[in-house]
């Protein structure tokens, strides 16, 4: 029993709590009475017996152990005007799960517990942390690990983000359609960058999360175009995994990279779920990215890659969205198709842009040394060596350096 209880808590524990979030009105009240759920269910279940819908027995329960609390605390508003805040759980039949009707009206709870981490009157990084702490239930131990910063730090974050949200009455709702877009890219922004956290970092354990969020979003609203393009964009470059770096850590660029490693499975996925968003209509940025991702996980080298497409779709991008992390992609994708001295002529104007990026002397570098112009290649990877953030990252740089002479 003890090992259904354990299951139970891995795979629907998160649903549970972002309902109890709903009913009680509180994170903090949500999370006390989500433990003792699943206390009681392992001290009566192996007695009575597992429920026909344990999800539902245990919201429930959570609710009436909630006020429970309520009553023994003296602090808290009396018991009867507890109890009218509380909204009653009905047992509920299958399917209790609602998704998106033709009125655009989202009730699942895990939806809106999203929307409310993600809110962008948040910092971006507690909207992060809040992110990962409550709708994908990592500890915060584990978060702060993850980004290489304090645990108390990281706690203290999270309770500011808490704090913020009852002082700003933040609502626990799905916003309406009119806000939705603005508010959808938020939420999508947090999944993308817990994901390229993990993928810079080699941490496997935040891509899968992130890859696990985008999943569900997809679940959740099945015909938003963005939310399909980011799960295509996550899989595909999530699919390199095995091949990005040596079993030393050393990283491995992608021309150099085993495609025999690649996740075929994945870029399957990937592929067709990017050209399932691209026949969507009102499609965007994440769409375009994952097609370009596509064109990558499709070549059998790098020599034979569609660079005249990418470059194209990257023109379609930066109309679409434009910034100098775009233009700069889009330089290094005109010199795989033209030639470097092509990709440089755009890239060196880029660099006053991006300070502090480590990625565009990076490519300056790299298109300079396979130029023959290695004084300017030793000296844009001095650049990007300094200003790289994992030390995978900044190995890789001084190797390349290292063979250009500097």
């Amino acid at each position: 029993m003890d090992d259904i209880v354990a299951a139970l808590y891995r795979r629907e524990s998160r649903r549970v709590f972002s309902t109890l979030v709903r009913l009680l009105g509180s994170f903090d009240v949500a999370e006390d009475a989500l433990h003792d759920a699943f206390v009681a269910a392992s001290e009566q279940w192996p007695r009575l017996g597992v429920p026909d819908n344990p999800v539902s027995w245990l919201v429930s329960t959570g609710r009436f152990k909630a006020i429970d609390r309520i009553r023994r605390d003296r602090r808290f508003v009396s018991t009867e005007d507890v109890a009218e805040q509380v909204e009653t759980v009905a047992d509920a039949a299958p399917g209790w799960e609602q998704r998106w009707d033709e009125r655009e009206a989202i009730e699942d709870d895990r939806l809106r517990l999203v929307f409310t981490c993600c809110h962008p009157s948040l910092a971006e990084d507690a909207r992060i942390a809040l992110t990962l702490r409550e709708v994908c239930g990592i500890t915060t131990e584990a978060i702060a690990s993850a980004f290489l910063i304090a645990t108390p730090t990281l706690a203290q974050r999270i309770v500011r983000a808490k704090a913020k949200i009852t002082a700003a009455r933040i609502p626990y709702e799905v916003p309406s359609a009119a806000e939705r877009p603005a508010r959808l890219a938020s939420v999508l922004r947090v999944v993308y960058l817990v994901f390229n956290e993990g993928h810079s970092a080699q941490a496997a354990g935040l891509a899968d999360e992130s890859i696990r969020l985008a999943r569900l979003l997809r679940s959740l609203m099945p015909e938003e175009p963005e939310v399909i393009g980011l799960l295509a964009l996550l899989l595909l470059h999530d699919a390199r995994r095995a091949a990005r770096a040596t079993s030393a850590g050393e990283l491995v660029p992608l021309e150099e990279q085993d495609r025999a490693l690649w996740n075929r499975g994945a870029i399957a996925e990937g592929c067709a779920l990017a050209e399932q968003a691209l026949s969507q209509h009102g499609f965007g940025s994440y769409a375009l990215q994952a097609a370009i991702a596509a064109l990558h996980g499709e070549a059998p080298s790098a020599v034979v890659t569609d660079w005249p497409q990418i470059v194209g779709l990257y023109d379609v991008l930066l109309r679409i969205e434009p910034s100098p992390v775009i233009a700069l992609n889009r330089a290094v994708a005109v010199a795989m198709r033209d030639g470097p001295e092509a990709g440089l002529a755009l890239i060196e104007p880029l660099l006053p842009a991006l300070p502090g990026y480590h990625a565009a002397p990076a490519a300056a570098a790299d298109l300079c040394r396979r130029a023959g112009r290695l004084h300017d290649a030793q000296a844009h990877y001095r650049t990007a060596a300094a200003l790289a953030r994992q030390e995978p990252e900044r190995r890789f740089l001084l190797r390349r350096l290292a063979e250009v002479g500097g």
